[in-house]
């Protein structure tokens, strides 16, 4: 039973981590219905949370949990002692505390940016929980802790994202870069603003090159058709000569 809670846990958190973005170390909201019945059930809440969800947790809780303990009075002095230990998170209820259920979702608001488990005996809190996508819950069944299955507000938040009726919190923080790094997100004024640095160009080493002088200096040219005409001309005052000679020895 105990390696079956285990691997159910391993799926239920895969899914937080793919889905939802959730990254260690987990952050826990505890209420004081969870320290009473860890504290009824003898469970350890700082040794046994670590080893179930298979990474590390940082515990916290609000002060209006902490109140609401307060108020209960003695019988719940156990767990107002046992939440005491855990990080206090800042709620907006400081100077009017409310109560611990209302508090939590207000933290959550509607999509858990902070990306909290709640950990909570509470059912109408849970109630309330499960209607927003992204919340995993954590409770107590005799002595042994459980991660609840995703909630189908949940499911339907994945289900909408891949159909691509939403676009989850990771592929916005993508967008939102892509659109920064190719200027799409400035205003017409931004683009204005800043000026484009010129860059430096070094010269074509072409153009940097010695031009060679030609030898033989500007009358080269000339004298080489000079040499040339002359030749032509020793040629055909050679064929001239041999056929007249030719002519000679026909008329003698």
């Amino acid at each position: 039973m105990k390696i079956k809670r285990q691997k159910q846990a391993k799926k239920s958190i895969s899914f937080y981590k793919y889905n939802f973005s959730f990254r260690e170390p987990f952050q826990i909201l505890l209420d004081g219905t969870f320290c009473q019945a860890a504290l009824k059930n003898k469970i350890q809440i700082k040794e046994q949370l670590p080893k179930y969800l298979m990474g590390e947790v940082q515990l916290c809780t609000t002060s209006c949990a902490l109140k609401e303990l307060e108020v209960l009075g003695k019988q719940l002095y156990g767990a107002k002692i046992i939440l005491q230990r855990f990080q206090v998170r800042k709620c907006p209820h400081v100077k009017d505390p409310v109560s611990a259920s209302e508090c939590f979702l207000s933290m959550l608001q509607e999509t858990n940016p902070q990306h909290y488990f709640i950990a909570t005996q509470d059912h109408t809190l849970t109630s309330g929980l499960k209607k927003i996508p992204g919340v995993p819950l954590l409770y107590i069944v005799l002595n042994t802790i459980v991660l609840d299955k995703a909630s189908p507000a949940s499911l339907q938040h994945v289900q909408d994202v891949q159909l691509g009726a939403l676009v989850s919190v990771s592929q916005q923080q993508s967008i939102s870069s892509l659109k920064k790094q190719q200027g799409l997100g400035r205003t017409d004024a931004e683009r204005r603003g800043r000026k484009r640095k010129r860059k430096q160009s070094n010269p074509n080493p072409l153009s940097c090159l010695k031009k060679k002088k030609k030898k033989g200096g500007p009358t080269a040219p000339l004298r080489k058709t000079e040499e040339g005409e002359k030749k032509k001309r020793s040629r055909h005052k050679r064929r001239r000569t041999e056929a007249e000679n030719k002519m000679a020895a026909s008329t003698s």
